[in-house]
């Protein structure tokens, strides 16, 4: 039915999930809040890249990720860092199978409607798949929820990122709140200054 649902040519999904039985599927098109908080994180993902060029980096956010018979999800963040990045070939399926591509690093839901699913369900899923680092962003309460998982395979909160090196967690939800007053793409500038002065070396 999974397999069915995610193929089908009729229904226009915008996302899906399963995991131990739960199937979930959103139908509702994107907001304004959801985007624009979306294209903020991306954003943010492009500047640590910025600041530190000799990292590799690839963002593919949306992409669908199934582990077969077992798993599949479509975070609204997808970050992959380091080495052995999945490159699609033609003629495979148009989207990261775990059976042939490695986890990504951090993963995240931007969450406008979905907030409890996000921190309950999601969070279990990602969790039992084994992915490092995972973001909930509460669009409502411009808020970052980031975890990382522990040895035990669960997720324990975290104030630093630990995929994008000594990037704090409350700087990240200051410049989220720049986004009451301000449009993404200056929140994202306000965040480039903040971290420029803080690598830039003392005189």
């Amino acid at each position: 039915m999974r397999s069915s649902l995610r193929d089908s040519s009729d229904l226009d999904w915008r996302k899906i999930a399963f995991y131990k039985g739960w199937l979930w599927v959103d139908l509702e098109a994107e907001g304004l809040g959801h985007a624009s908080f979306s294209d903020l994180i991306t954003a943010i993902f492009f500047i640590w890249a910025f600041l530190h060029p000799d990292v590799v980096l690839q963002s593919y956010g949306r992409c669908v990720i199934e582990k077969p018979q077992t798993h599949a999800c479509v975070p609204d963040l997808l970050l992959y860092k380091g080495e052995n990045i999945p490159k699609w070939q033609p003629g495979e399926p148009r989207r990261i199978l775990l059976s042939r591509d490695r986890l990504p690093d951090l993963v995240g839901e931007i969450a406008d409607t979905s907030l409890s699913i996000d921190l309950d369900e999601q969070k279990q899923l990602y969790a039992s798949l084994g992915i490092a680092e995972y973001w909930v962003i509460d669009v409502k309460g411009m808020r970052l929820f980031a975890f990382g998982l522990t040895e035990a395979g669960a997720y324990e909160t975290i104030e630093m990122s630990r995929i994008l090196t000594d990037l704090p967690i409350a700087l990240v939800e200051k410049t989220l709140e720049r986004l009451a007053e301000d449009t993404n793409t200056a929140a994202a500038n306000w965040l480039m200054q903040q971290l420029q002065t803080k690598t830039k070396p003392a005189s």
